[in-house]
């Protein structure tokens, strides 16, 4: 196949894939009386996304690398045997107890397509996990004890992960379809229409004019611009490249400006309201709205981010690194003037999922629909959103949307493979007896073994196989289901900052031009705080927004206190060097303060120990900052 036709044929799949995804959300199908299964739309969908992870992904795997015959034999069979599916689907539905051959087969070649669409997309890691839980599936009767299963033909095993409503076409591939792809249509369109160049130019107004600017605008806009990717590492990608540099030549160590990236691009998965897509499944398990999940991961998200923005501006301080040239910093109020109108669909988009109570999908496309128009006649910079571009943001939406796709389908695969051995409820027993019903224990276990799956997994896959094994533990040790699931998506998330595999610190030390291990943990100890968050709001409802409005306020100014006292002992520096002893004060009486509330009975005393120990500390740190410069004083 020649480039040309590569790249229509390209086209067309991407167009495919936003189009049966709108039409499906906009409830296209009923409208015009035809009744269709969720499935059959799904398996469409899946079709389309896996061709075009064979034609954007080579066999030989090198970059720009040409295309061999094979693949395109694995594109063509991707589409035929999804919409074959998605065409016999009503027919199959009631055979498939009975094997028919067509099942059989059918579903053997769509299960090797999606292992192979992962393999490429994700790496071997998901791949290799699915295997040995399909291996365990066949061979599992020959184990005894509380890890025997009962017999499973290889014909019953394939034809239930690729065509059953718990496998391949169940709620991670919905969820993906469905709320995902909308979402991210609305980060296209927002990117395409000059978005990301405004909250870049916003961020350096707000605080490029302030000590250490420059990384204080990396902090900032990897927020902003997380909210719209949602990756990690295309976050990096986005906003590093500008930031970065920035930093270095600001005088920022090569490594810390990477690590200071990574982190901040990181949080973007937590980041209200437009969230990862782990968020939108935890909502679809929870059976809760997505507005409820966003509502809780509010201070969270303002925690993680206080921590790395105090720690940019006390390592400025230590460097004496100045804010950036005037001539670099626009003025606020013509950057808001330019853009103002950039706010308003995500002002429509929490109000729709806030106080219309419309679905995350509709809500979403709504406000894209409103970015189309504003883009369109208001502009960025001078510049307003022809509709050639406006066609290519919305194509382009099905390329960006294929390694979500893929990836679920994946951790369908996962969830069929556990829910066929029962392999899930001895997982969650055996959890409970290792760690001896302790749920301090269980929730070290679980964070250790997140970490570990996420070095070589997305956080997507990461999540659906713990919020299917762990999370149920968890519940059963004593929190609530959205503090196990909250729990297990942050760790997950965490693999892309910890070595030694850490996705977004080796992106940004790549472009940062330094070593990758020290960037990787650089970046630990930046993020610190994302380390410790999660143990705390597994533990305590009103760091999730749960609880009386008291302890919600008490336990957000204490642990806002505490990630300040936690992040000054993390880079050693006040008003001037800290010393090993004052540190180990600093970083002692962070901790305490950063136990909620309503942790502990004890938490209240505990609190108002460490905030009297932290103040008489900041005291003397004063004091003899005082004794040293004299300048305080004399103003």
């Amino acid at each position: 196949m020649r480039p040309a036709a590569e790249k229509t044929a390209s086209l067309a799949l991407q167009s495919l894939v936003v189009g049966q995804v709108v039409l499906w959300v906009l409830d296209a199908p009923g409208r015009l009386g035809v009744a269709l299964y969720t499935e059959q739309f799904l398996a469409a969908t899946l079709g389309a996304s896996m061709a075009l992870a064979f034609l954007h992904s080579p066999l030989s795997g090198a970059l720009g690398a040409r295309l061999r015959p094979l693949d395109y034999l694995a594109a063509i069979a991707s589409v035929g045997c999804c919409w074959f599916l998605a065409w016999r689907y009503p027919v199959l539905v009631n055979e498939l107890v009975y094997l028919p051959w067509q099942g059989v087969l059918l579903g053997a070649v769509l299960v090797a397509l999606i292992l192979e669409a992962t393999r490429r997309v994700a790496g071997l890691t998901l791949v290799i996990v699915i295997l040995v839980l399909c291996a365990y599936a066949l061979l599992g009767f020959l184990l005894k004890g509380e890890f025997a299963t009962r017999p499973v033909s290889l014909s019953r095993l394939v034809v239930y992960l690729g065509m059953d409503t718990n496998a391949v076409l169940g709620t991670p591939l919905q969820v993906a379809t469905i709320v995902v792809v909308p979402f991210i249509l609305m980060g296209q369109i927002l990117t395409r229409v000059g978005g990301s160049d405004f909250f870049t130019d916003l961020s350096l107004a707000l605080v490029g004019r302030y000590r250490g600017g420059a990384a204080k605008i990396a902090v900032i806009g990897s927020a902003l611009f997380g909210m719209i990717s949602g990756s990690a590492v295309a976050n990096v990608a986005g906003v590093g490249t500008i930031t970065i540099p920035m930093m270095k030549r600001a005088g920022y160590r090569p490594e810390l400006a990477a690590s200071i990236e990574a982190v901040g691009s990181t949080g973007g998965q937590l980041m209200p309201p437009v969230m990862g897509a782990a968020a939108f499944l935890m909502a679809e398990y929870l059976q809760i709205p997505y507005s409820a999940v966003m509502i809780a991961a509010v201070i969270p998200a303002f925690l993680y981010y206080a921590a790395l923005f105090i720690q940019v501006d006390l390592e400025a301080r230590r460097a004496s690194i100045a804010a950036l040239p005037a001539d670099q910093v626009p003025p606020l109020v013509a950057t808001l003037r330019q853009g103002w109108h950039f706010p308003v669909p995500f002002a429509v988009l929490v109000l729709g999922l806030t106080q219309w109570n419309m679905p995350a999908e509709y809500a979403a496309l709504l406000a894209a629909g409103i970015l189309l128009v504003t883009g369109a006649v208001f502009g960025y910079r001078g510049k307003r959103l022809k509709p050639r571009a406006a066609v290519r943001a919305i194509v382009s939406t099905g390329l960006a949307t294929l390694d979500v796709v893929v990836i679920t389908a994946a951790a369908g695969l996962v969830i069929g493979a556990l829910n066929i051995t029962g392999l899930s409820f001895s997982l969650t027993m055996q959890l409970l007896a290792i760690s001896g019903n302790d749920l301090a224990v269980l929730l070290v276990v679980t964070g250790a073994v997140a970490t570990v799956l996420g070095m070589g997994m997305p956080t997507v896959g990461v999540y659906v196989i713990l919020a299917t094994l762990a999370a149920p533990a968890l519940v059963k040790a004593g929190i609530t289901p959205l503090q196990a699931h909250m729990f297990v998506m942050y760790f997950g998330m965490l693999s892309m900052i910890t070595p030694p595999v850490a996705l977004a610190a080796f992106a940004a030390a790549n472009i940062a031009g330094t070593d990758l291990w020290k960037t990787g943990w650089q970046a630990v100890r930046v993020g610190w705080c994302a380390f410790v968050l999660p143990f705390l709001f597994a533990l305590s409802p009103s760091l999730l927004m749960q609880g009386s409005v008291l302890d919600i306020v008490l336990s957000l100014l204490t642990a806002l206190a505490g990630v300040f006292l936690g992040s000054a002992a993390m880079v050693g520096y006040l008003w001037r060097p800290v010393g090993s002893v004052m540190r180990v004060v600093f970083a002692v009486t962070g901790l305490g303060l950063l136990v909620p509330v309503d942790m502990l009975d004890w938490a209240v005393p505990l609190n108002i120990a460490c905030a009297a120990a932290a103040a008489a500390a900041l005291w003397m740190e004063w004091r003899g900052y005082i004794a040293i410069t004299k300048e305080p004083a004399e103003r």
